[in-house]
């Protein structure tokens, strides 16, 4: 049975995203609230929903409450971010430097 209620909760959201968009809107968008009762619902993200209804059949819950509204969506445009300060590398002290290392003097022939 829960199987099935969660089937049907997929089919409604994606029926309500093939519905025509009204001027200016990018997408259908869409309000959730999730609980065991009227009382205690909250606002959950439409992803979170089957892993909702999952926990509480597993708590032993013999129902749920959903609530799925529609909303149009519009994107929000990108907003250019400061670029991360660049890490510095750390600083090799004095003693450390060269030590175990071969330095061929590049240029001339060696005669």
């Amino acid at each position: 049975m829960i199987d099935a209620t969660k089937h049907e909760i997929r089919q409604y959201i994606k029926r309500e995203r093939k519905k025509a968009l009204p001027p200016a809107v990018d997408f259908w968008d869409f309000d959730c609230r999730f609980g065991r009762s009227v009382d205690t619902a909250a606002e959950v993200h439409c992803a979170q929903i089957t892993a909702l209804i999952d926990s509480t059949v597993d708590a032993g819950a013999d129902s749920f409450y959903l609530e799925i509204l529609a909303k149009p969506g519009r994107r929000q445009p990108k907003t250019e971010t400061t670029p991360v300060a660049e890490k510095q590398k750390p600083r090799e002290s004095d003693g450390d430097r060269g030590a175990g290392k071969d330095k061929k003097s590049g240029g001339g022939t060696g005669t």
